[in-house]
């Protein structure tokens, strides 16, 4: 059992609040963590001790706070085993799996730390007795809220980024995952001055007065619903709304591509980490002239994950996903594997494929966060096209295509901030994207989250006139 503290000021301890929660194990309910969570009077507390903190952090020398988040690095990657078992415990990503996102954490941090001192402003050209330039600053303090279906790798990135470029952090991680943030913090923590980085336990209650706080940034990654609300806050304060949200990406096959392999990119898609990733296959579209070779080989590949694939978070969850499968099954839909959510203890979905799905279907217009793979037949790539932008989100997409012509269509018109040709999860460390619509706002990844971690002044710098 983990008992999760919080960090104010460079002191850890126990939330002051009379609230307190208890995290199970979602592959056999064995209870693993502990939280007493902070209070409001804690909220305001880390702001403070962070703002305290900022101008110090921000006189640092850039090499200085790049060493910082290097070292940091090295310490996560060598306590990665113990990090990656409190992920599995928490949230039931299976362990290598864990040490995968883990490892891509480590890199994410080691990149901030080479691309931090490069960040720099740039001159003007504008009167020769004059000198004009752009000169980038830190935003000052940043509320980090994460999520628990990557919580270490989304973590890394965010606070990485805000490290770097001189700001000070609150952080408060999923309360469905406390304790693979608190141990993450911990392992940052001894390379940081005090008051640099504050971390705060609870659940959305903490997360709220959180973004409603005197912070200068709020960088959340997690649902829609919570991404809105803190839009509002932010639009209160003053701060700026740096989120990525929910998603209901699509995967658009096209004729004449190898209907085996299209299948292996579906469940890959879908199925991994139990589908609970934000850029998770929810919705496939496959052309009528493969259709029927492509569902047998997608029931195929689901029954081989089956063998491998985690439990889902928690009940709650595959409460929701299942109700989504069975409305779309009563609305139509063909079961043709899964969709049954198994006896005995634990949060187990099985892989799911359902075909003759519609787009008015809460399969295919809201996500589903679980291992299922909805399936429309379309009569052209168009068609797959047009349906797949039609959506309230706009985070990824994915096309399957041998036609360049196709790929160009694609990527031209799917309104996401990501599209993927001829693989699911493809794509260079350092790539950013804009999210679009219900999907949030801002960069969240990349070089380009640099930018959006400081705020830029334009200097004119003339000399007096002669005489004085």
């Amino acid at each position: 059992m983990h008992d999760v503290q919080q960090l104010i000021g460079g002191a850890w301890g126990t939330g002051n609040s009379d609230r307190e929660m208890t995290v199970a194990d979602p592959s056999d309910d064995t209870p693993v963590t502990r939280v007493v969570m902070s209070s409001e009077e804690d909220v305001r507390a880390a702001v403070h001790a962070a703002r305290a903190a900022a101008d110090g952090w921000a006189a640092t020398a850039p090499a200085a706070r790049a060493a910082a988040v290097r070292a940091a690095a090295d310490a996560i990657e060598a306590a990665s085993g113990e990090l990656a078992q409190i992920m599995h415990t928490e949230m039931g990503k299976p362990a290598d799996e864990a040490g995968d996102s883990i490892a891509a954490g480590v890199g994410t941090l080691r990149q901030y730390a080479e691309l931090g001192p490069v960040h720099r402003g740039r001159t003007l050209a504008g009167d020769d007795e004059a000198i004009d330039l752009m000169a980038y600053a830190p935003r000052g303090v940043v509320g980090v809220i994460t999520p628990w279906n990557d919580p270490v790798a989304v973590s890394c990135g965010l606070l990485g980024a805000a490290l770097v470029t001189g700001n000070t952090v609150v952080f408060k991680p999923s309360e469905r995952t406390p304790a693979t943030g608190w141990r993450l913090a911990r392992l940052l923590e001894p390379h940081l001055p005090a008051g640099v980085l504050n971390v705060l336990a609870g659940d959305g209650e903490v997360g709220a007065a959180l973004a409603g706080s005197e912070v200068d940034v709020v960088a959340q990654v997690g649902s829609t619903a919570t991404g809105r609300s803190i839009a509002a806050a932010c639009a209160r304060t003053g701060a700026k709304a740096l989120l990525e949200n929910g998603g209901s990406d699509p995967l658009v096959v096209d004729a004449g591509v190898d209907p085996v392999w299209a299948a292996g990119q579906a469940a890959l898609g879908a199925y991994a980490n139990s589908g609970q990733i934000c850029v998770a296959v929810e919705r496939v579209y496959v052309h009528r002239d493969i259709a029927d070779a492509f569902l047998d080989a997608l029931v195929a590949e689901a029954g081989r994950w089956s063998a491998r694939i985690g439990p889902l978070v928690d009940k709650r969850l595959r409460d929701a996903v299942d109700d989504q499968v069975r409305r779309a099954v009563k609305d139509g839909a063909d079961l043709r594997c899964g969709g049954v959510a198994p006896d005995g203890p634990g949060a187990f979905y099985p892989p799911t494929v359902l075909a003759g799905c519609t787009d008015d279907m809460a399969v295919m217009r809201e996500e589903t966060f679980g291992p299922v793979a909805p399936v429309a037949v379309v009569g052209s790539f168009d068609e797959g096209l047009r349906r797949a932008a039609d959506s309230p989100y706009g985070l990824s997409a994915t096309v399957l295509t041998a036609s360049m012509s196709n790929a160009q269509q694609a990527w031209r018109r799917l309104p996401a901030g990501t599209v993927k040709v001829n693989n699911v999860f493809g794509g260079a460390p350092g790539g950013a994207a804009h999210p679009r619509r219900a999907s949030g706002e801002g960069f969240g990844y990349g070089p380009e989250l640099l930018d959006e971690m400081t705020v830029t002044k334009a200097v004119h710098l003339q000399a007096p006139p002669s005489g004085w």
